[in-house]
Formats: C-alpha cells, structure tokens, sequence
C-alpha cells in the first residue's frame, strides 16, 4: 500500500459544495451552483426555500481560501440568510461567528450555526426569485446560464 494521496483544493470544493447542495435539499431548499450575482460576485451554491427565502453558502476549501477571499460581505444584498461549508476538518475557530456554519462532505453535511436571518426586500425578492427560476429553467434546458439577471 502505498501513501495516502493529498486531496487537493478543487476535489474538497467540489466535495463540500455537493454536500451542502444534498443538505440544502434535504432542508427544503433548491440550490443552484456557481450563480454569478447582479454585483458581480459568484456564489457558490444559491437555494430558494419553499416560502420563497434565499441562502447563499460559500464554500472554503481551506485556511487559505478563507484568508484571501473576504468578498463575503457582499452576498447580503442577495440573501436572507447567509452560511459557511467546510469540509469536516477545516479550522473552524478562524471563521467569523456572525453567518451561518455547516460542515460538509461529498456525501451530506450537517448546520453547526444556524444562519441568521435579515429579510429581503420585497422588490428585491420578487426580482430575484424571477431571476432564479428563469436561470434554472434554462440550465435544466442544457444551456449553461451563470449569471442571475435581475
């Protein structure tokens, strides 16, 4: 047997991201990847529940992931709640304690922090939640929509 191979970066995003996707599902929400935002920002997984509320999860594949990339700030315009996915064993401590926390695998995941909730807009609701179906219907039709067009 040989030695263990390194998991690298994009294998544990992809991961963490199916596996807080399977979570969100099994919360009652649809989650969508990879939505690039009217500001310009890409979420990493974007769901609407059944009572028309939005999360946004951004997804840390590592300490480093997390040290460089502080755009999470701008997701709140978008959403009434926000969270962090990791995988089970990112440094947990080194996250802020304001969103949301869930841990993840490929496999499922689990919410350590409950995400707080500051409630949208009823304008801003209602043109995301066109923006969001109409993306959906075109990438179930095979078309690779990215950006959330409001």
């Amino acid at each position: 047997m040989g030695a263990p191979q390194a998991v690298s970066r994009p294998e544990i995003t992809a991961a963490v991201t199916r596996g807080a996707a399977r979570l969100l599902v099994d919360l009652g929400y649809v989650p969508l990847t990879e939505v690039t935002l009217p500001n310009g920002r890409r979420a990493d997984l974007m769901a609407l529940s059944a009572r028309g509320e939005f999360i946004i999860i951004e997804v840390k594949s590592g300490i480093e992931d997390f040290r460089v990339d502080r755009k999470w700030h701008e997701y709140a315009p978008y959403c009434d709640r926000f969270a962090f996915a990791v995988a089970p064993e990112f440094p947990q401590h080194v996250l802020p304690q304001d969103p949301g926390l869930i841990v993840a695998d490929g496999f499922g995941g689990a919410v350590l922090r409950e995400p707080p909730a500051v409630v949208l807009a009823g304008a801003r609701r209602k043109a995301l939640t066109i923006a969001f179906g109409r993306m959906a219907a075109m990438r179930a039709a095979g078309f690779a929509v990215v950006n959330l067009e409001v």
